[in-house]
This record gives structure tokens, sequence and C-alpha cells, in this order.
């Protein structure tokens, strides 16, 4: 071929790099060779030819795996067509399509042929529209399909998310942005990775019109570009970042070139920024050159790496970030270093590489995030343009929530239920979660209950919640026979969990069982049972380590990582787990390190992996770990929670690395923990209002078969409970049932929380989570919780019955005035924060605590102060 043809408007350079990258995934995923690359012999174009050699070149491990060149094929040709159909199609630059238009994948989700399904939804509603109206006309349809809702890391694809209705930020994101790529708009998912001034993070979308990139809030939409609750906390970001599947080099900023994606650092758009130049040295004070920098934000408990960064040849890693405070760690050939920064106090820093041992006692610091900023004035939007947008809020709602109705509902349940001779309160429980695949689970349940009873009920109540959404009958069949093929003498919970459950960690459910059963012979398959190492062996032995992108670590499927004899360790611990279930040995990852483990002689045994390195792996012996209170601790020390308030890490390699453990894990005081040998750290923290963090480290060695005890303790942090204005107490409001109080008559004269709310929006749907999940203490306090919703926020999916763990001292009302909303509320931040508006009142009206817009955290700080205020009833 030749690689002068300017298609694409590649030059010789660029050709060549996509050519030789190709032909590595040729003879990486050389045992699919007919899979995936037969598609080549069909008569293609130029334009598709490259477009594929494309795909293939920067394509993840993973996907060579478990998808087919059929597929491929079908999404470039889809594309290829709707460039030349869409009004904008000339206009897009060769550069920006093949990066942001032409990609089949936007983040971890599942891959399917879904572009001509949203071109045929979008295509009518946006051929006449410029394409900035066109982005904002796609966000409404986006709206119509799913809202926000958390759940777990695994992330749905798009045609899920609109069966679902409903979906986390990562997912609603990666539908916005496949719905604007199918028009053919160039888009891309943005992440803050973590916050600096609160937990958790955020996604959204950028999209490019007519030579300029805008931001939109994806399924969340406003009446022009560049708008979103998130403006403000953005401004407080230290990263926000993309990652891009290619050798890109556009012109924003690079944070990492990779050899198979490329990092973009795009908060220069957001916040104020400063670019800091890391020098790390060895002890005698030589430069260190390939040493890996990380750069950490506190964030649930832990410090997590927003960037890691190798130094060059002069020992320098530069990172562009925000004007706040990070903790920096170089390690290299198992020497370390670490120092706490703040950003705003220079742009050079050194690091020298002089640990190898653990500290110990504590340590103890502050992580400050960026200043809180006021954006800049924009236009005021004319009364026409706010009723317009809102109108089209409430239509979007009314269709969303018309095709949730067609879920099957409770009557339907209990007939099901019924006919197959099951406990209706689960029956009803399983198709509740599935949502628009409760027709697909229901079939399932129909079809096999009787001749299986109780079992099918059994396997779908082994998946995580957000399984039932997108397993399929074909699937479920395989793992419910395949399993009871295979069930022995093992005992039931045993069994259901560890042999029936396909739930490994987050990859994509498919049938497998009967794939492994039939793959391994009786005499393989009976040594494997005598003795899961030789498995271990096997999988050592005959399947490749490789690692390319880190987001999909762990997402290959057990089939597919098999066929192609390859994947990431993950991947491949996955893949082990797979076989010995379908084996019927019992096997896990462990909950809380992770490692693969098989069950033998009643209880589990490491699957001690060498996964290509020719060390011979280190069984390490386990101690326990007791947590003890702080006798010392004032009454304001908040309670233990794990990734909460408190987290700990093993030391390895240089580098800690968090225990995994539930979420909000509060019995951490009621028996030890088990966990392997080593050095370990401790980090707790409590925040400020303002964001701070006041953090310590507690330093320890757990040794085999010790206990260690280590008192949990927290700094001291003084919560300062000012008195700002007082609440009016005599404007009305409207109960649910229609009749109306003043605001006074609901928050009595002891204290109380109002807030006012926007539920659709997802701001408001965390601070609910979080009222609700502290159901229990402000149940015991009994302080009113008045949440009040404006005529405006007040949608047709807005259901106030169905908010059933909110506290019993918790009520809805709706305000058509906003007469009783303090004043300051209309001035910035507050204003420019938007909704929810949150007040703690003490006894006398005074508000003592406010917080407005996005900002996890806020119920357990309402809380607080609350308590600290409420005067008992008299």
């Amino acid at each position: 071929m030749n690689l002068q043809t300017p298609v694409f408007s590649l030059d010789h350079e660029a050709m060549e790099i996509i050519e030789r990258k190709f032909r590595q995934k040729q003879l990486l995923a050389q045992a699919r060779a007919h899979e995936l690359f037969d598609i080549f012999k069909q008569r293609l174009t130029e334009e598709e030819t490259w477009a594929l050699k494309y795909l293939f070149a920067y394509m993840p491990v993973n996907d060579l795996a478990d998808y087919d060149g059929s597929l491929f094929l079908s999404h470039v040709r889809r594309t290829l067509d709707i460039r030349g159909r869409v009004p904008w199609g000339k206009n897009v630059p060769d550069h920006l399509f093949l990066h942001f238009v032409l990609p089949y994948r936007v983040n971890t989700e599942d891959i399917e042929d879904s572009r001509g399904i949203l071109y045929s939804e979008l295509a009518d509603r946006t051929a006449l529209l410029p394409m900035a109206d066109a982005i904002l006309e796609t966000n409404y349809w986006c709206q119509e399909k799913a809202a926000y809702i958390g759940s777990d890391l695994r992330t749905i694809s798009p045609l899920t998310m609109i069966r679902n209705a409903r979906g986390r930020c990562g997912e609603e994101s990666t539908l916005a942005v496949a719905a604007l790529r199918s028009i053919g708009i160039p888009s891309r998912q943005v992440y803050t990775p973590r916050w600096a001034q609160c937990d958790d993070n955020h996604a959204w979308v950028e999209a490019w019109a007519d030579g300029k990139w805008y931001y939109i809030g994806a399924c969340e939409p406003e009446p022009r570009l560049n708008q979103g609750w998130f403006s403000p906390p953005a401004r407080r970001a230290m990263l926000i970042n993309t990652r891009i599947f290619a050798n890109y080099q556009g012109p924003e900023d690079i944070t990492l070139a990779d050899e198979w994606f490329t990092e973009i650092n795009l908060l220069e758009g957001y916040a104020p920024t400063r670019t800091i130049t890391v020098l790390v040295k060895d002890g005698q004070s030589r430069p260190v050159s390939g040493a890996d920098v990380y750069f950490e934000l506190y964030n649930m408990a832990e410090f997590y790496p927003i960037a890691i960064l190798p130094t060059n040849g002069q020992g320098e890693a530069s990172f562009k970030t925000g004007f706040g405070d990070l903790l920096i760690r170089a390690v290299k050939d198992g020497r370390w270093g670490e120092v706490k920064i703040s950003v705003a106090n220079g742009e050079r820093f050194e690091i020298v590489l002089d640990y190898t041992q653990q500290q110990s006692g504590t340590a103890e610091f502050d992580m400050v995030p960026p200043p809180d900023l006021n954006g800049g004035a924009s236009e005021p939007l004319s009364e026409e343009k706010i009723l317009r947008h809102n109108h089209r809020l409430e239509e979007g709602t009314k269709i969303r929530n018309s095709y949730e109705h067609t879920f099957l509902d409770e009557e339907k349940a209990m007939e099901l239920a019924g006919a197959a001779g099951l406990p209706p309160e689960r029956v009803w429980d399983v198709l509740r979660k599935a949502r628009g695949n409760s027709r697909e689970i229901a079939a399932f349940i129909e079809e096999r209950s009787s001749e299986y009873g109780e079992w099918p009920l059994r396997l779908l109540e082994s998946l995580n919640e957000k399984d039932l959404i997108d397993t399929f009958r074909p699937a479920l069949d395989d793992h419910l026979i395949g399993s009871l093929s295979q069930r022995g003498e093992l005992p039931e919970d045993i069994f259901v969990q560890y042999v029936l459950c396909p739930r490994v960690l987050y990859e994509m459910i498919v049938p497998y069982k009967r794939f492994f059963q039939d793959t391994f012979t009786e005499e393989e398959a009976a040594a494997f049972r005598a003795d899961p190492s030789e498995l271990v062996r096997r999988l050592d032995k005959e399947w490749d380590i490789w690692e390319d992108l880190p987001n999909l670590k762990g997402k290959g499927n057990p089939a597919g990582t098999f066929k192609i004899k390859k994947g990431d360790r993950i991947s491949l611990d996955i893949l082990f787990v797979a076989i010995c279930r379908s084996l019927g040995i019992p096997a896990r990852l462990h909950p809380s390190e992770q490692k693969p483990q098989y069950m033998a002689i009643g209880s589990w045994q490491d699957a001690l992996f060498v996964h290509g390195t020719m060390l011979q792996p280190e069984k390490k012996d386990n101690g326990t770990l007791r947590l003890l209170r702080d006798s010392a601790s004032s009454a304001a020390a908040p309670s233990a929670a794990y990734s909460e308030n408190f987290t700990f890490a093993r030391l390895e390699n240089g580098i800690y690395k968090t225990l995994f453990y539930p979420n909000g894990k509060s019995d951490v005081y009621d028996e030890p923990f088990e966990v392997e040998q080593g050095s370990y750290r401790m980090t707790s923290g409590i925040r400020l209002k303002d964001g701070t963090v006041r953090v310590r480290f507690t330093y320890f060695t757990v040794r085999a078969g010790e206990q260690t005890d280590i008192p949990l303790t927290f700094r001291e942090a003084m919560f300062d409970i000012p008195v700002l204005e007082s609440m009016i107490r005599n404007n009305p409001v409207t109960m649910l049932d229609g009749t109306h109080k003043t605001l006074g008559e609901l928050i009595g004269m002891n204290g109380a929380v109002v807030a006012w709310m926007e539920p659709e929006r997802e701001p408001t749907k965390h601070l609910i989570r979080e009222i609700s999940e502290l159901a229990e203490p402000f149940a015991e306090l009994g302080a009113p919780i008045v949440l009040v919703v404006g005529d405006s926020e007040w949608t047709a999916s807005f259901d106030a019955s169905s908010y059933t763990k909110l506290p019993s001292c918790a009520m809805f009302v709706r305000d058509s005035t906003y007469a009783s909303l303090p004043d300051f509320i209309s001035q910035p931040p507050a204003n420019e924060a938007g909704f929810p508006h949150l007040f703690v009142l003490d006894g006398q009206d005074q508000i003592r605590y406010t917080a407005s817009g996005y900002k996890i955290g806020t119920g357990k700080e309402a809380l607080q102060i609350l308590t600290g205020v409420w005067q008992q009833p008299t």
C-alpha cells in the first residue's frame, strides 16, 4: 500500500506508526486472528481500511479478546456513512474525527454496535440545527433517557443505560459522548479523578462545535453551553483530564504520552493552574531518571494518585495542577521519598529517595484544597428562554417517567412467584432491580424454575444489582446449568457464593462455564480439582501478561482472556477464579486484598502466580490487626467509618496499597482484621467545612501469627458554629396533602434542618442519600428536617413517597415563593453553586451552618452542627 495516501490527512510518519502498531496487535492477537482480522479479506475502501487499522493499532488487549472484527467493521462503516450525512461532517477536521468521533469506546463499558441506533434517534432532531444547538439538543435527549443514581464501579453501556433509565455520572457521560459521536460531533468524557475539597469524583462531557470545545453536564441539560452545577467545584480541582487511545498531538497539555494512549490535561479551561516540577535525587544528590512520581490527593480517607508520571533523563517530572496541597511520592528500585507540598508556595520541589524501610510513630499535617473562587459574570438569560428550558426538562422527565412505567410491577411479580412457587417478596426484589430488563429476568425465572426450583432465583440473588440490568438468558442458563452439574457435596452457602455466582470483580458477565467444562478433558479437570495449584501452574506457563490501558485492568471477560491467551494481571486472576468455579472448585478474589484464592480442605488458599516474572511468589502468612477506641478522644471526634474517615494500607514496593473493605464499614472495633504480615500505614482524617483535611498517619507492623493493637485516633478539629442570620418563620409552604402551613410551624422551637432542593440533579441526590444513611442518628435526635422543593423544581417524576430511607423526622414540602430562602443565597458563591441550599437552625431560628451546591459530606456536617445546637424540647 502507498503510505503517501492522504487518507484522514495522515502524513507519512503517522501512517507508519499506525501500520507498525497494527502489526503488533496482529501478532499479539494471533490466537484470534480469524475472528478479528478476516474482515480485511472483504472489499474495503481506503478510508475503511485505515479507520480499522487505526482502531486496531490502539485497541486494548481486552477488546481484542472479547469482540470480533465484524463489530468494528460495522462501527467504522456506520461512522463514515454518518459523517457524510450530517451537515457539519465536512467541517470536522480529520484529526478530531479520528480521535473524538471514530472511537467505539468511551470508558470501560461493554462494546455494542450502537452507533446506528443512537444516530436514528438523534438525526432528525438535530439535522437543521447549528452544531452548538445540536449539542444542547442531544443533552435534552439524554435527559429523556436517563437520570443520575449512585452505583458500583462497573460502567454500563449506552444501550444498557437507556434500558435502565439511570446511572452514575461516569455512565451518564458515556451515554452523552456516544450520542454526540453518533451524529458526528467530536466529544470526550472528562474527569476530575478525585476532588480536593470533598470526597468522590465527577465526570462530564466536552463537545466541539465550530472550532471550539464546550462543556456540558451529561443528562443534566442547561439552556446554554459551558454551564453546570459542577462549575464552582471544578474551579477547585487539581486535575481535569481525559484519556485518548492514540498518539495524540493536539494543542492541549499532555500529562502522559504512553505507547498506547495519551492523557491530556484540561484543567486550565476550568481553574487557575501552575506547572510544578519535581526533581528526584538519590542519596548522593544525583538526578534519578525513570522513577515513578505519584501526585496524591486526600480523598475517601486515602491518598489517591491523580497522576503517576516518570522522571525524564534529568530526573524531573512536571505536572500542571491547581493551587492546593499535594502529597508527592517518588519510587524506584525499592527506594522512595515523600514530601507534602503546597502548590501556591513554589514551582520546583525536590524528593530524595532515602527510604527503604517504613517510618515509625505518627505524622500530622493539613491538606488544603484550592480556594473557593467566584466565576465570571455571564449574561442573564431571558425569561422566555428560562421558561422554555424548564418546559423541556419537565417534558424530558415525563418521557423517562412514562418509559419507567413499562417495567414489570409488583403485581406481575406476585403472579410470577405464585406460578413458579417462589417467595413473592424475593421475586419482586430481583425484578424491581432489573428495571428495563425485568421481562428478560422474569422469562428466565419462568422457564427454569419448574425444573430447577429455587436455584434460578438463588443465582439472580448472587449477582450485583447492576448485573440484573444487562445479563441475559444465555448467560444465566449457562451459569445455572453449568454450576448445578458441579454441585457435589459443597455446603450450600459456599456453593452459591463461590461456584454458582458468575460475578468475580467488575468484568462483564458472559457465558463461560460450559465453555471451560468442554475445554478441559475429564483427566485435566480431575487433576485441577484434586490440586488447584496445577491450574495455577498451567495458566502461568501458557498465558502471558499484557498491560495497556490502566482503567481497563480486570475488565476482560474470562472466555475472551482464555482464548487470546493474554491479559492484564487482574484479568488473569479473574480467569483463574472463573475456571475454578466452572469445575466446581470454590474460588474468589480475597475481599480486601483482591488476590485469587481457592478453597481446599475447608480453608482458603492463595493462588501463587508468577505471572511472567522470574521470581517465585512468596507465600505471606497472616497476622491480625485490632483497632482500639481512642480513650483520649473528645466527644466531637467522628465515629469511625472505613473509607470515610480512615483506611489502612500495606507498603508494597515503596507504595502504600489501600486494603478494600466495605465503604462506610463502622463495626471496626468488634473483631480483628486478618491481614498479611507487613508494614502498614493508617490514614485518618477530619475534613473541615472549607475542605481542609486534618490528616494523621499512624505507622505500624503486623507480624505473622501475632495480633497488633493500634488505637484509631483523629486529630482535634474545632468546628466553628457562627450565627449567620435568622430564618423567616411566617412564610407559607404547602404540605403534600395540599394543606398550607408556615415554615415556623414545621421547624418548631428547638432547632432544625431546612434544605431547598432540586431532586432531579445529582447534588441533591447525594444529599438525600447522605441524610438517608444517617437516618438513625437524625431520628434519635428528633429535630425536624424540612426538605423544600420549589414549583419549578417539582418535576413529573418526583415522588416524595419513594424516599423510604429518610429519617422519620424528615418531610417534603412545596414552596411557591422562595420567600423564606435567606437573602445571602442570592449572592456569590452560593447562587452559582445552586441547589441544594441547606441550613442548620438553632432554637432561636438562627442559621448556624449553611452549604450550597455539590459537597460530599454535607449530611454529616449538618448532623454534627445540629447536635451541637439542638435544644431538648421542653
